[in-house]
């Protein structure tokens, strides 16, 4: 006889689970199992309270804790998602929130299907994203550097000369040459010019650990980052973040979803014949959305293949390549006839970066499917 499945809501936390269990059926009962600590042996007794793996169904919340609790109960045989916090119903009457009821509130909703599951990435996926995100960290730890450093010398009236680009090579050696009077302001040089050294020399270290890790990653992942550096302005970082922060994109399975994914889609309040559509959401990966706008910037260019883009291209497929200059035609066409209207610059390069993203989209699902063919033959083979 089947065993009737269980659902099992999580409330996770650093050192703590909340654990509460609906039985199957509508009017089946919820209830609490209590606090366990977030350990691997807690969460196997766990398992051994709920009577094994069989008609077992887990859920928890995205957050702080990471995937660590999907991967362990996986290990264990227990069929896992994880959920979109915004996305979890929340009545409005509700006035009080603690661990078991949110864990309660999970079961009830898991059985009832209400639950959005996020995709979740393997370890090895996951160790490449958080190396593009600390390489992120070190940029912007490399900004505060930087800005630190100029409004210090700001503040003392010294200016670099005019044709003198901001932190060229001839930047860093007008930096080196200035002197202060007082000691105490030359300590202060010395110090913001070896954190702003000290930043690119941690971006540089991060950037080569890159290189080696997506050259290393599974054959699927190294071939879409390689197809997707067909595209104008999107080099090796680029195209990791997004092929790491996105995952798998043949999850979309129409480009809309995957701009909606990003936050790239813009607001709207619409009702009867009024239509109002206002600044994009921003609900969504704001790590594929910044280097997204960023590349977009290069389509204001006519289109062309320099020297750096072909030898990306090299070893790429030709439909790849042909899509890629496509895009090329395309969105600059897009961007000359926005600017042309007197759009803002900011809002035209939102919309070249939502539309480049179809184009990602494009690139990214074929090569995937590629991959699946090629693998479904060897294994009939």
């Amino acid at each position: 006889m089947k065993k009737a499945t269980r659902f099992v809501g999580l409330d996770v936390h650093a050192d703590t689970i909340a654990v509460a269990v609906a039985e199957a059926g509508r009017d089946g009962e919820v209830r609490s199992l209590g606090i366990i600590p977030n350990r691997p042996d807690a969460v196997r007794r766990l398992v051994q309270k709920l009577g094994g793996n069989k008609g077992v169904k887990a859920c928890y919340e995205a957050g702080p804790t990471g995937y660590a609790l999907y991967w362990e109960l996986e290990k264990l045989g227990i069929e896992c998602i994880v959920v979109a916090p915004t996305l979890v119903p929340t009545k409005s009457g509700e006035r009080v929130k603690t661990d078991r009821r949110d864990a309660t509130k999970l079961a009830r909703c898991y059985r009832a299907g209400e639950l959005t599951a996020v995709w979740v990435p393997d370890p090895a996926h996951e160790a490449l994203r958080d190396l593009v995100r600390a390489r992120e960290s070190a940029k912007k730890d490399q900004l505060r550097a930087r800005h630190r450093l100029s409004k210090f010398l700001l503040r003392n009236g010294r200016r670099p000369p005019k044709d003198v680009g901001a932190w060229t090579q001839d930047h860093m050696t007008w930096l080196r040459a200035q002197k202060f009077e007082q000691p105490a302001q030359e300590v202060t040089m010395i110090d913001y010019l070896a954190e702003v050294d000290h930043a690119a020399a941690r971006i540089d270290r991060l950037e080569q650990a890159i290189h080696e890790a997506a050259a290393a990653a599974p054959p699927t992942l190294s071939k879409v980052i390689a197809g997707l550096q067909a595209l104008r302005g999107i080099g090796k970082i680029v195209a990791t973040t997004l092929a790491v922060e996105v995952g798998n994109f043949s999850r979309f399975p129409h480009p809309k979803q995957l701009m909606a994914y990003s936050g790239a889609t813009p607001s709207e309040y619409s009702s009867g014949k009024r239509r109002v559509q206002g600044a994009i959401t921003k609900t969504g990966n704001s790590h594929v959305r910044r280097v997204l706008f960023e590349a977009a910037w290069s389509y204001r260019h006519r289109p062309s293949n320099g020297k750096a883009l072909s030898q990306r291209q090299r070893g790429v497929a030709e439909p790849i390549k042909e899509l890629a200059w496509k895009a090329q035609h395309r969105l600059h066409r897009r961007y000359a006839a926005l600017a042309a209207k007197g759009k803002p610059l900011q809002k035209v390069i939102t919309a070249i970066g939502r539309e480049l993203l179809g184009f990602v989209w494009a690139i990214a699902t074929r090569i995937e499917q590629e991959q699946t063919t090629t693998k479904t033959k060897a294994l009939a083979a």
